[in-house]
């Protein structure tokens, strides 16, 4: 199974056109706040699934925290439908359409583990909700030309099928989102947006499982089927959007705008890409660079580094991972590792490890740095007990092939800007439960502020501005 290809048995879509200008906002909570019964494998195993998948100015309120120790994941809440029903979805900048669990699903779930309450749509219940029809102008443009067989009043279908296995089925339909529009600053009123989302009827695998369910998930990738697209589409958006995620506090920032400040350096994207990739040059550990073949983060499918705020842990290709685990080791000879539910390397330290590990930093084209300290890839299991967050692609991969993948363990922490227009990509250190400065189209500029959303809570710490603030529920699955 390769780690990176988000496999499509239908290209699935997601078509929004907004009918309203300015910011948005979306409640997103966190979906492992306060369990009990998260475990390392669990965590794991919601990287792989997230490997296999591979509005003006809208806010989506933030929650959660990216930390595997901590919660690891986000979701967002958002209204669907008139009259308006909460739904709760993973936001996935590795897919490409919005989808939700509808009435009448086989193997849909029920209940959730989470804490919260899940929901099924139903187009009937809804005055705006209406199908999509095989002929239609979305239906064709998904599929690049009119599907065979299609007749009028034919539905038109959609099947995702993921790299875990787990895929979903439906058919497509047109609703009111509802969407917090930004008036001013840490001002907002409710509005509604036209999407074309799937209406998931069947779902297998781990999309059917009760433990970590929610009602769907929100693509955010970078095709034209995508929500953002689709808004930039429309021109109710620059295809620009940034999140900050606080690993610290909690929560943080997620939006799609035009981010004044602060200031980034970026690196361009490669393209003709399905995810987010950059191309890595050098790997520094505590001030050495890591003399590594210079073809070493070119291999498998995928070209060069995936930067996926979707997967929790970083992902290295075998020779790299051996030789940053290496370095690492010697600056502490005499720590003892040990293998975790077969694979995390933990070990036991009572001492501040910013003081004894080394900082590691990738160095991309651009002259583009990103720094990683040593609480960001290390995460602590008990009181005296850490685990690394590096984890060897070639041997996490259903198919041994090597990727660069770097998650929320060293994405933490820093705003990272998306600009899709210039398909440039870049981040900066920064506190991400301050605020940040979005412009809009008429050159005004806001402020935006963090949020910190919980299953049980909603504490708002500045609505957001000129930009989509989702709450990330962060672990995808690109391998």
């Amino acid at each position: 199974m390769d780690l990176r290809r988000l496999l499509l048995a239908i290209a699935t879509a997601s078509s929004l056109t907004a009918v309203v200008c300015g910011n948005m906002v979306f409640e997103v909570h966190n979906k492992l706040k306060g369990r009990e019964d998260r475990s390392l494998a669990a965590m794991r195993a919601h990287d792989a699934r997230r490997h296999g998948r591979l509005l003006s100015d809208i806010d989506l309120e933030l929650g959660g925290n990216g930390q595997p120790s901590e919660t690891g994941l986000y979701f967002a809440k958002i209204g669907i439908g008139t009259p308006s029903k909460d739904y709760y979805v993973q936001v996935d900048t590795g897919s490409d359409i919005l989808w939700v669990n509808c009435v009448g699903c086989d193997n849909c779930p029920r209940k959730s583990d989470l804490g919260i309450k899940l929901s099924l749509y139903d187009p009937k219940s809804s005055s705006t909700g209406d199908l999509v029809m095989c002929d239609e102008g979305f239906c064709t443009s998904t599929y690049n030309g009119r599907l065979q067989g299609c007749k009028p009043n034919l539905q038109c279908l959609y099947n995702v099928v993921y790299g875990d296995g787990s895929s979903t089925t439906g058919y497509f339909v047109k609703d009111y989102v509802r969407l917090d529009q930004v008036t001013g600053n840490l001002q907002t009123s409710s509005t509604n947006g036209s999407v074309i989302f799937g209406c998931g009827d069947k779902q297998s695998g781990e999309l059917g499982s009760s433990s970590e369910a929610l009602d769907g998930i929100l693509g955010f990738g970078q095709a034209n089927s995508s929500m953002l697209s689709q808004l930039a589409s429309s021109g109710k958006v620059k295809k620009i959007f940034a999140h900050c995620l606080d690993s610290i506090n909690g929560g943080g920032i997620f939006a799609i705008g035009d981010v004044v400040q602060p200031k980034v350096n970026t690196t361009p994207l490669v393209p003709d890409q399905p995810h987010y990739n950059v191309i890595m040059k050098e790997v520094e550990v505590g001030g050495d660079v890591l003399p590594l073949p210079t073809d070493v983060f070119d291999g498998g499918d995928a070209k060069g580094t995936i930067i996926d705020s979707g997967t929790t842990l970083a992902y290295l290709p075998n020779e790299v991972y051996k030789q940053l685990m290496n370095a690492i080791m010697a600056k502490q000879p005499g720590l003892k590792l040990h293998t975790v539910e077969d694979q995390f390397s933990c070990f036991q330290f009572a001492e501040s490890v910013d003081d004894k590990f080394p900082v590691v930093k990738f160095h991309f084209a651009g002259s583009l740095t990103l720094t990683v300290y040593p609480h960001d890839y290390l995460f602590q299991i008990r009181e005296d007990a850490w685990c690394f967050g590096w984890m060897n692609s070639g041997v996490q991969s259903k198919d041994g092939k090597d990727m660069t993948l770097l998650g929320d363990l060293v994405l933490s922490n820093k705003l990272v800007l998306y600009d899709l227009e210039t398909q440039t990509i870049g981040w900066t250190e920064y506190n991400c439960s301050s605020r940040i400065k979005v412009k809009d189209d008429n050159g005004a500029v806001y402020s935006v502020g963090a949020h910190e959303l919980s299953s049980s809570t909603t504490l708002v710490m500045g609505q957001v501005f000129p930009v989509l603030s989702l709450f990330v529920y962060m672990l995808h699955s690109l391998l």
